[in-house]
């Protein structure tokens, strides 16, 4: 067998030409959606990260408000920085960029954002929004890995689902999606905790693994025609990234599987893109 590919680059692609005709139509109506992107220090990942959002941005003509503040800024200053956000009527959007320089408090700052602004959905009431069943903005990873089965038609309702990670971007807040009534999947959500974790993953039809370790993941470890979403990024010493999932031995078992680069990854960006504009709308009392 020879899995199917689910070519996140694609779908991503689709889903920003939809966001620019909606953000036109917004523009016409004298509403244009604005991100603001807060940076603090120089980490060269974090700023090709936001590098990445502003060209995102501006491709579907979104308004890019990035702010970027010096490793030196104080707890205050950020706060202070996150309040005249906040009260910006053309900013749609806040996010803050991780992870910040030592001695910030990452938790104090995503509650320091308006929840209504919180594209992120990180901030506590849109978490509890989420556990109970109405959410408003859903991290955008995991809205991008659910996207990305009902595109490729796996089916999810009635599913084994396994969730290997339990982190606050991507495994409980999934795990908290794909089992709400909506999703209907059965959820297990797996961790260094868990005893025996192939006894787990081998009776998925729909493995997802978020840990940040390459070949968390192997062969041995699914049924045969699993779906397998890769999340995880790792890096090889020549630049190349890969996933943490063992891909061509697994893709020889699977019946789909999302490769790294080019699956996940351009998910996540455009589903931030797709909160912007759920916020835009909601501040303008507009349906969408």
């Amino acid at each position: 067998m020879t899995a199917r590919i689910i070519d996140g680059k694609a779908v991503a692609a689709a889903i920003r030409d939809r966001i620019a005709g909606e953000v036109a139509g917004l523009a016409a109506a004298g509403v244009v959606p604005g991100l603001a992107a807060v940076l603090v220090g120089d980490d060269p990942a974090s700023a090709v990260y936001v590098d990445g959002k502003e060209r995102d941005c501006r491709a579907v003509r979104m308004r890019w408000l990035g702010v970027r503040l010096p490793a030196g800024t104080t707890q205050r200053d950020l706060h202070r920085e996150i309040d005249r956000l906040n009260a910006d009527p053309d900013v749609s959007g806040i996010i803050v960029q991780m992870p910040l320089p030592g001695g910030l408090d990452a938790v104090a700052a995503q509650e320091r954002i308006d929840p209504a602004k919180d594209v992120d959905g990180l901030h506590p009431v849109n978490g509890g929004r989420l556990l109970r069943g109405d959410p408003t903005f859903v991290p955008a990873t995991p809205l991008g890995c659910q996207l990305l089965l009902a595109e490729y038609g796996i089916p999810v309702a009635g599913a084994n689902v396994v969730i290997v990670g339990r982190s606050q971007l991507v495994g409980r807040p999934l795990a908290l999606l794909l089992s709400l009534r909506a999703a209907n999947a059965t959820v297990t959500l797996c961790h260094t905790g868990t005893a025996d974790l192939a006894a787990h993953t081998r009776r998925a039809d729909i493995v997802v693994v978020a840990t940040g370790h390459p070949h968390t993941l192997t062969a041995e470890m699914i049924v045969p025609g699993a779906a397998v979403v890769d999340v995880g990024i790792n890096r090889r010493a020549d630049g190349s990234l890969f996933g943490d999932v063992d891909f061509p031995e697994v893709a020889r078992v699977a019946g789909a599987i999302t490769p790294v680069p080019g699956g996940v990854g351009p998910m996540t960006r455009a589903m931030l893109l797709a909160n912007t504009l759920l916020a835009a709308r909601r501040h303008a009392g507009i349906a969408g």
